[in-house]
Protein backbone atom coordinates (compact mmCIF):
# COMPACT_ATOMS: atom_id res chain seq x y z
CA UNK A 1 0.00 0.00 0.00
CA UNK A 2 2.69 2.67 0.77
CA UNK A 3 4.44 1.52 -2.26
CA UNK A 4 1.62 2.81 -4.30
CA UNK A 5 0.79 5.76 -2.47
CA UNK A 6 4.44 7.33 -2.68
CA UNK A 7 4.19 5.99 -6.41
CA UNK A 8 0.77 7.70 -7.40
CA UNK A 9 2.31 11.12 -5.00
CA UNK A 10 5.22 11.49 -6.81
CA UNK A 11 3.59 11.32 -9.89
CA UNK A 12 1.18 14.30 -8.33
CA UNK A 13 3.83 16.04 -7.78
CA UNK A 14 5.91 15.60 -11.19
CA UNK A 15 2.66 16.40 -12.46
CA UNK A 16 1.75 19.91 -10.40
CA UNK A 17 5.43 21.07 -11.15
CA UNK A 18 5.10 20.77 -15.00
CA UNK A 19 1.69 22.72 -14.39
CA UNK A 20 3.26 25.41 -12.78
CA UNK A 21 6.79 25.77 -14.72
CA UNK A 22 4.58 26.30 -18.06
CA UNK A 23 2.23 28.35 -15.59
CA UNK A 24 5.50 30.27 -14.78
CA UNK A 25 6.30 30.42 -18.68
CA UNK A 26 3.90 32.24 -19.46
CA UNK A 27 2.48 30.01 -21.98
CA UNK A 28 -0.49 31.10 -23.53
CA UNK A 29 -3.80 28.53 -23.52
CA UNK A 30 -5.28 30.01 -26.47
CA UNK A 31 -3.55 28.27 -29.28
CA UNK A 32 -3.14 24.98 -28.09
CA UNK A 33 -7.29 24.98 -27.46
CA UNK A 34 -7.36 26.17 -31.11
CA UNK A 35 -5.55 23.83 -32.20
CA UNK A 36 -7.06 20.63 -30.05
CA UNK A 37 -10.83 22.09 -31.08
CA UNK A 38 -9.67 22.51 -34.74
CA UNK A 39 -9.05 18.72 -35.06
CA UNK A 40 -11.06 15.63 -34.74
CA UNK A 41 -8.39 13.93 -32.77
CA UNK A 42 -7.90 16.93 -30.70
CA UNK A 43 -11.62 16.61 -30.06
CA UNK A 44 -11.27 13.08 -28.91
CA UNK A 45 -8.35 13.70 -26.73
CA UNK A 46 -10.47 16.67 -24.66
CA UNK A 47 -13.67 14.05 -24.62
CA UNK A 48 -11.24 11.58 -23.13
CA UNK A 49 -9.95 13.93 -20.65
CA UNK A 50 -12.75 15.07 -19.01
CA UNK A 51 -14.83 12.08 -19.42
CA UNK A 52 -11.87 10.69 -17.29
CA UNK A 53 -11.95 13.75 -14.78
CA UNK A 54 -15.64 12.45 -14.48
CA UNK A 55 -14.92 8.76 -13.70
CA UNK A 56 -12.54 10.13 -11.29
CA UNK A 57 -15.44 12.30 -9.59
CA UNK A 58 -18.17 9.75 -9.66
CA UNK A 59 -15.17 7.24 -7.73
CA UNK A 60 -15.17 9.81 -5.04
CA UNK A 61 -18.33 10.94 -4.63
CA UNK A 62 -18.76 6.75 -4.52
CA UNK A 63 -15.99 6.32 -1.76
CA UNK A 64 -16.52 9.20 0.04
CA UNK A 65 -18.90 9.41 2.86
CA UNK A 66 -19.28 13.18 3.07
CA UNK A 67 -20.44 14.27 -0.16
CA UNK A 68 -19.68 17.75 1.08
CA UNK A 69 -15.75 16.68 1.32
CA UNK A 70 -16.43 14.76 -2.25
CA UNK A 71 -17.91 18.05 -3.72
CA UNK A 72 -14.26 19.61 -2.62
CA UNK A 73 -12.61 16.72 -3.78
CA UNK A 74 -14.18 16.49 -7.24
CA UNK A 75 -14.80 19.85 -8.40
CA UNK A 76 -11.39 20.76 -8.43
CA UNK A 77 -10.64 18.06 -10.86
CA UNK A 78 -12.27 19.82 -13.61
CA UNK A 79 -9.89 23.03 -13.33
CA UNK A 80 -6.94 21.62 -11.73
CA UNK A 81 -7.30 18.39 -13.65
CA UNK A 82 -5.39 15.20 -12.62
CA UNK A 83 -3.35 16.80 -10.04
CA UNK A 84 -6.24 16.35 -7.79
CA UNK A 85 -7.14 13.17 -8.75
CA UNK A 86 -3.62 11.82 -7.86
CA UNK A 87 -3.42 13.55 -4.44
CA UNK A 88 -7.13 12.67 -3.82
CA UNK A 89 -5.88 8.77 -4.34
CA UNK A 90 -2.91 9.37 -2.56
CA UNK A 91 -4.49 9.56 0.47
CA UNK A 92 -7.67 7.18 -0.08
CA UNK A 93 -5.44 4.30 -1.49
CA UNK A 94 -5.60 2.72 1.47
CA UNK A 95 -9.18 2.83 2.32
CA UNK A 96 -9.40 1.52 -1.48
CA UNK A 97 -7.70 -1.11 -1.21
CA UNK A 98 -9.71 -2.34 1.87
CA UNK A 99 -12.67 -2.57 0.11
CA UNK A 100 -11.52 -5.09 -1.79
CA UNK A 101 -13.68 -8.29 -1.29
Amino acid sequence: MTGWRILILLLGIAFGILITGVMVADVPAGPALEFLTGDGWGIVTLVDVYLGFLIAASIIFIVEENKLVAAAWALPIFILGNVVTALWFALRIGKLLARRT
